[in-house]
């Protein structure tokens, strides 16, 4: 592949006096050349700005007509008028085998206007060019032979397999973060590879917790049914979710174990048992993650990508020894159209005829965005913290502070009011951290001295805290361990109040429960699997998940369960985070040769909630 660099950029340097040569006035002209190829290539890519469309005129003729296309290098092809060409007298028509091909457009300079060479020498032509014409050369090649542009593989879509048989392959994109309390799309597609005469059918259940479906549900159904396909032919099928606005900072797409089927004419077809995608969650907006991901694209990546060569349409062709027939002349689906901002008017003024189409369309079809923008918004309760507070408070210590003296902070209100309150404090400082380059906050809890080693700022200590139980407040006192120069220590302190015994009496649990969608799960070493909540006679709230055992595999904040490695029974336990007496347990049955019958043999029993009561010790 050829070199498409055109940079680093160098113009003339000119002084009085300097000779200028053919090579100087060369390079004044490569300079402004590349410059404005550069900047096209990098503010409008390659592809079809206006025109070019492509017409059979008859069995043997086409039609071109005129226009400007853009190729990867920056380059302007200017068709500037139509051109009508019989298909066999197009370059690459000879080399054409297969019955369909792109007709493709490429830049070409030629030399035009000879002139005498006043100047020559005996060695030199008599003649030379007196210009270059920027031109364009027509061709055809091969469907199968055209090299398409070069996609560079990107890290903000994440695609994970479906499925995949002698016939059939199916797959699911979702973006690798997502932004809370928006919408986010999944994309389903399936592609025929073979041309068998053969008909997919395939279902299979997302469980999708930290996001919500349409309708509300933390789960969403993937169903095709005898799907019919050419070769090559592609089904696309949107799911759109709604992020919720939690502080969360991952979510999980997931597969459910068990609840796959896949069918080629009534026979069962390898498919993925079950996978977790994993999504960040952001709080920033589309629009500017978008405009992060597009401008990661390096220089050397661009250079990649190989578009001197810009395809205008395919023609089918039905071929003999001695003849051809032009079948049909199609536009191309992936033809890059430029988006160019002279046009935005324009553009404007004909979407304002689909609007309302558009809209009425996406309300009978509920999966298109502007109705899932509509749709009502699942918001979970948010836990406001309210009896956590926070802050920092400082203990001046004055010049003349020794090892040993005790120095206390004024009385500070924690805002929780009276009560039972935990207070914890913390030495805060900043230091110099080699990684990022700048100074860092860090706080230690605990014993400073066990840190000081590692850094100078830290002064040690030792504290202590007296709450102020029926005043709403504490006291800090610290004493020094060793000799410091410094006039002020900083702490950060966290507060917790702790309901007294009657305002636990008091809180109302009476019929209040949560049940585990699926109590019992069977499950292969290393499987995920999602334990959604119902909640009985209670509105939703924060649940927190917890293993009972060590060893016992591993869990999410949001329940995504991974299976250990070894066989065994294994005990999940689910309770509110604001009511850890409401609680239920979930078990993992890890088997390494589990199978479907045996997930649903439990499916299909009856789902009594099992519920452990607290230990109370006496």
């Amino acid at each position: 592949m050829a070199s498409n660099q055109v940079y680093p950029f160098e113009r003339n340097r000119y002084y009085p006096g300097k000779m200028l040569t053919t090579a100087d006035f060369q390079a004044e002209q490569s300079y402004h050349i590349n410059k404005m190829r550069f900047m096209n290539s990098l503010m409008y890519g390659a592809g079809i700005v206006c025109g070019c469309s492509v017409v059979n005129l008859d069995d043997l003729s086409i039609l071109i007509e005129s226009g400007v296309v853009l190729d990867g290098d920056g380059r302007e092809i200017i068709i500037d008028s139509s051109i009508v060409k019989k298909l066999s007298a197009i370059e690459g028509f000879d080399m054409l085998q297969g019955s369909t091909a792109c007709l493709c457009v490429r830049f070409k300079e030629k030399d035009i206007h000879s002139v005498y060479a006043v100047s020559h020498k005996e060695s030199d032509q008599e003649y030379e060019y007196n210009r270059i014409s920027e031109g364009y050369e027509i061709f055809l090649v091969d469907k199968d032979d055209f090299d398409e542009s070069f996609e560079v593989e990107s890290e903000f879509l994440q695609k994970e397999n479906l499925f995949k048989s002698a016939n059939f392959t199916g797959t699911i994109t979702i973006p690798a973060i997502a932004c809370k309390g928006r919408n986010v799309k999944a994309k389903i597609e399936i592609k025929k590879i073979t041309g068998a005469d053969v008909r997919l059918s395939y279902k299979g259940i997302l469980d999708i917790p930290n996001f919500t479906s349409p309708d509300g549900q933390q789960f969403i159904e993937i169903s095709v049914d005898d799907l019919e396909l050419a070769e090559d032919g592609v089904y696309t099928k949107d799911i759109w979710m709604n992020v919720q606005n939690q502080v969360a900072l991952e979510g999980n797409v997931i597969l459910r174990s068990g609840s796959v089927a896949a069918f080629e004419n009534d026979k069962a077809i390898p498919a993925e048992n079950s996978f977790a995608l994993k999504v960040r969650l952001s709080d920033e907006n589309p629009d500017s993650l978008i405009k992060r991901e597009m401008g990661k694209l390096s220089l050397e990546m661009r250079r990649i990508a190989d578009n001197s060569s810009i395809k205008l349409a395919e023609i089918d062709l039905m071929r003999t020894e001695s003849a051809y027939v032009i079948e049909n002349v199609r536009e191309v689906e992936k033809n890059q159209y430029i988006d160019l901002p002279s046009n935005s008017a324009l553009k404007n003024d004909y979407l304002e005829f689909f609007k309302k189409d558009v809209e009425l369309a996406q309300a009978q079809s509920g999966q298109v965005e502007n109705i899932i923008q509509r749709a009502p918004i699942v918001e979970p309760i948010q836990n406001e913290l309210k009896n956590v507070a926070t802050g920092i408070l400082e203990i001046p210590l004055g010049r003349d502070a020794r090892s040993g003296d005790i120095r206390y902070s004024g009385e500070i209100t924690h805002g929780l009011g009276p009560g039972n309150v935990y207070v914890s404090i913390g030495y805060e400082y900043l230091s110099q951290d080699q990684t990022i380059g700048a100074n860092a906050k860090s706080t230690v809890y605990g014993n400073p001295e066990l840190f000081s080693r590692q850094s100078q700022q830290l002064a040690d200590t030792e504290t202590a805290v007296r709450v102020l139980n029926d005043k709403g407040s504490f006291v800090v006192a610290a004493r020094l361990l060793h000799d410091v120069d410094f006039l002020v220590l900083t702490y950060r302190w966290v507060a917790i109040k702790f309901p007294s015994g009657e305002e636990l009496e008091a809180a109302d649990y009476y019929g209040k429960s949560i049940t585990a969608k699926t109590p019992t799960v069977v499950m292969r070493p290393r499987e995920n699997y999602y334990f959604g909540v119902d909640f009985n006679n209670m509105a939703p709230c924060s649940i927190t998940y917890e293993l009972t055992a060590p060893s016992s595999g591993e869990v999410t904040t949001d329940g995504v369960y991974t299976a250990p490695a070894k066989e065994g029974v294994y005990e999940i336990r689910i309770y509110c985070s604001d009511m850890p007496m409401v609680c239920t347990y979930a078990y993992a049955i890890v088997k390494a040769t589990a199978t479907e019958e045996d997930a649903g043999s439990i499916e299909e029993q009856e789902k009594e909630p099992m519920v452990k009561l607290p230990e109370i010790n006496i």
